[in-house]
């Protein structure tokens, strides 16, 4: 092995990790992608600890017997002490994989993986992908239904037609969990929204609609199952195939699932059925659909050129024959993508979460009008982000929400859920619906859970009026919108109107400035002169002059914003979201000002793991803080703390572990410990600690049994802004934390300097914050 060769650490073989290709080779980079620096896309983690030989006792032998006895006398207890009712499989022979045919099982397990990495991503559905050596319809039905005790559900995927009719018949007749064919219904849902907005666009009943179909396969007849069962009539759908037009007597290539929609026609071509065509459903092959065809289709044609990875007809070449038209791809590059990711993961999310025994034709229809509807809503920050250019509105190019829109989930699953309980297939329906809202908020921002008694709370606070100083920026007026739809506050925005009322447009947000919120403009304001006497008079002995201040007044957006707090006609400042946070901390601090005792300001940071809450303090204001700066900083961080309802229990970390090492920083923080304990004898702290003592509590009672912190500490106090900034910016990044914050502790008003890297989910949650401040100071 030469010296630039490296084994693959856990490798069974012995192979050399390559240097990531560069070159642009999509084929070369998706293998690397697939091969390192682990195979494969999915892992197996355990939910419960094994840290000793109690778990172990009772995670398997003699403990795992209770809940088996449980299952074996109650079946459906199995929801409640295994993984079963979060947990399905994806099941494919490998008989027609994406647009590479029968490559058979074992090639199509990355495909299958892929697919379980979707569901855990976008819906947090566990997946086994179980890829079958099953070419026989009698033998994939045998092997799929022995399942069953296994799965809370069936993902069938990439299973050649007619098969998988049969197939999915079959499985569905005899087993009592949901069995769902993605490639049919997924595709067929997500069809079926896109054909009911744009008939609305062009003002069409579906009942009157004329539908050409190019390709006859299992997703495009089941497309064409759910538009009937929508409205559209049979007689008004022509099919065609390879053969050419489904019609009545044709013998060739014909099955039974294909000669429902025959045709007593003796046209034989799409050349010839085509005239007067309200849509245009391609799930065939690129290049069929010609663009001297489209000029005989009806006004405001729909064009669903659906064949991957080259369509049925390319966008500009539909839209140069038929400026008219509504155009709709498999393709992410342009707008329109049919996606089945936009509704498989939260068809499942919802059926499993009410024990759904099947997937019902309600629960498709009502996904259907879920999707449908979300596509008329101002799309989401998230959303925005997915496409580049401005933001699409509903529209010609804007039919169906991208697949990147968080909000499916709270759209899908509870229709889903809903229409599974009304047409009697959930065994555990739904009992609140509001709670339930709630618990896939949570999944969707992960800040749901521990903002919520913020959130509660900032809804009642008659002190609401925010102002924010980078008006003008995009994430904050989406989360301007939020906010006042909510009615969590009364945002004020900062920046120049014309700006502000252009890029609502542009984002396509329905709110607008002086009629939903108030503006402040920084180029005519009739308060300026106002503004630059009092500034002036705050800064004037500190080498600010005259002419100096009137500039700063001009240019300068969170001095008027922190003006504006100052002089009451705001209850709390949000800023940071751009520019730098020492500057604007040097405004607020000259301005606002610290609350009468406290010694320098702190920011406290919020991260949200998947293991739950940590705090960390200080990670953004002092370099070398004292004993006296760092026990202040960590009893005003466990005042923000209990405003989230949560019991701070605060580790002062260290290099030194109870005493074990003598340097100036761990005496600093044994002195901060004294502090503490004299000044805020009712909080629950300890130290000095190492991190991982901080966190578990095995390992701190093996140093320190008589410790006073019990459990896992939430809060963490850092010895110096080093120590606390590089601690966040790594756990953020290698745990996939979500980061609320920072929060300014010890102002004398509600001010908040975010960082450049905020979403706009981000803002709302800090805005909501400061209301509660501002409402009930400390």
């Amino acid at each position: 092995m030469s010296s630039g060769d490296k084994t693959i650490p856990g490798d069974k073989h012995v192979r050399t990790a390559k240097p990531s290709p560069t070159s642009g080779d999509l084929d070369a980079q998706a293998l690397f992608f697939h091969r390192y620096p682990h195979p494969g896309k999915l892992e197996i983690q355990p939910t419960k600890p094994l840290g000793n030989q109690r778990d172990l006792a009772l995670a398997y032998s003699p403990g795992v017997a209770a809940p088996c006895l449980a299952i074996r006398d109650d079946p459906r207890t199995a929801a409640d002490y295994t993984a079963r009712a979060n947990l399905v499989a994806v099941v494919s022979n490998g008989s027609a994989v994406l647009g590479l045919g029968n490559i058979g099982p074992l090639a199509s397990k990355p495909v299958m993986e892929g697919k379980a990495v979707l569901f855990k991503k976008f819906a947090g559905i566990d997946v086994f992908d179980i890829e079958i050596d099953a070419p026989e319809i009698e033998r994939m039905v045998d092997v799929v239904s022995a399942l069953e005790p296994t799965f809370g559900g069936i993902n069938l995927e990439d299973i050649k037609a007619p098969e998988c009719f049969e197939v999915e018949r079959r499985l569905r007749e005899t087993m009592n969990i949901p069995v769902f064919h993605d490639d049919q219904h997924g595709t067929a849902i997500i069809v079926a929204a896109a054909v009911l907005n744009g008939l609305e666009l062009a003002g069409k009943k579906i009942e009157d609609a004329k539908i050409v179909t190019s390709g006859a396969g299992a997703a495009a007849l089941a497309c064409l199952n759910l538009l009937v069962n929508l409205g559209v009539k049979r007689e008004n759908i022509w099919v065609h195939d390879l053969e050419g037009l489904v019609y009545e007597g044709r013998e060739v290539l014909m099955d039974p699932w294909k000669s429902v929609y025959e045709q007593k026609s003796d046209k034989r071509t799409l050349a010839d059925s085509i005239g007067g065509a309200d849509v245009f459903l391609g799930l065939s092959a690129a290049g069929v659909l010609k663009p001297e065809l489209l000029v005989q289709m009806a006004e405001r044609p729909l064009i669903m050129a659906l064949a991957n990875p080259t369509p049925e007809i390319m966008p500009e070449l539909a839209r140069a024959a038929r400026p008219d038209a509504m155009i709709c791809t498999g393709r992410s590059d342009f707008p329109n993508q049919v996606n089945n990711v936009l509704c498989f993961p939260y068809i499942f999310r919802g059926a499993l979460d009410c024990g759904a025994s099947t997937i019902n034709e309600e629960m498709k229809m009502a996904a259907v009008r879920a999707i449908a509807g979300l596509a008329r809503e101002e799309p989401s920050d998230v959303a925005a982000r997915a496409y580049s250019g401005e933001t699409p509105i509903f529209g010609p190019d804007y039919l169906i929400p991208s697949p990147f829109d968080q909000r499916l989930i709270l759209r899908i699953a509870p229709a889903v859920a809903r229409a599974a309980a009304e047409s009697g297939v959930a065994t555990r329906p739904i009992a609140d619906f509001d709670a339930y809202l709630d618990q896939l908020n949570r999944f969707v921002f992960r800040s749901g859970f521990i903002m919520k008694p913020i959130f509660t709370e900032a809804k009642d606070a008659p002190k609401n009026r925010v102002i924010f100083a980078e008006g003008e920026d995009e994430r904050v007026l989406r989360a301007a919108q939020v906010l006042l739809e909510e009615g969590t506050a009364r945002p004020i925005l900062i920046g120049r109107p014309q700006i502000i009322e252009n890029r609502l447009k542009r984002y396509g947000l329905r709110i607008r400035p002086e009629t939903d919120f108030e503006v402040i403009n920084p180029e005519s304001d009739s308060r300026f002169r106002d503004y630059v006497d009092d500034y002036f008079a705050l800064v004037g002995r500190l080498g600010v002059i005259p002419e100096a201040a009137r500039t700063i007044v001009r240019t300068n957006q969170t001095v008027i914003g922190a003006l504006s707090v100052k002089r009451g006609e705001a209850d709390a400042l949000i800023c940071g979201v751009e520019g730098r946070y020492n500057k604007h901390l040097r405004d607020v601090s000259q301005i606002i000002g610290k609350r009468d005792g406290v010694l320098d300001f702190s920011a406290l940071s919020l991260l949200i793991l998947q293991r739950g809450a940590i705090f960390l303090t200080d990670t953004f204001v002092t370099f070398n803080p004292s004993s006296e700066e760092i026990a202040q900083k960590t009893v005003m961080a466990a005042q923000a703390i209990r405003r989230f309802g949560i019991t701070p229990r605060a580790a002062l970390v260290s290099h030194s572990n109870f005493g074990s090492r003598e340097s100036e920083s761990a005496s600093k923080m044994r002195r901060a410990l004294e502090i503490l304990r004299e000044i805020a004898p009712d909080l629950e702290v300890d130290g000095e600690m190492h991190g991982d003592s901080a966190i578990s509590e095995v390992l701190r009672r093996r140093v320190m049994p008589d410790s006073t912190l019990t459990g896992e500490a939430n809060l963490l106090v850092f010895p110096n802004l080093d120590a606390a900034n590089i601690t966040l910016g790594v756990v953020k990044s290698m745990m996939d934390g979500l980061h609320v914050g920072p929060m300014l502790l010890g102002s004398a008003q509600p001010a908040h300097i975010l960082s450049p890297s905020v979403t706009s989910r981000g803002v709302v949650n800090m805005a909501a914050l400061a209301v509660v401040e501002a409402t009930h100071p400390v």
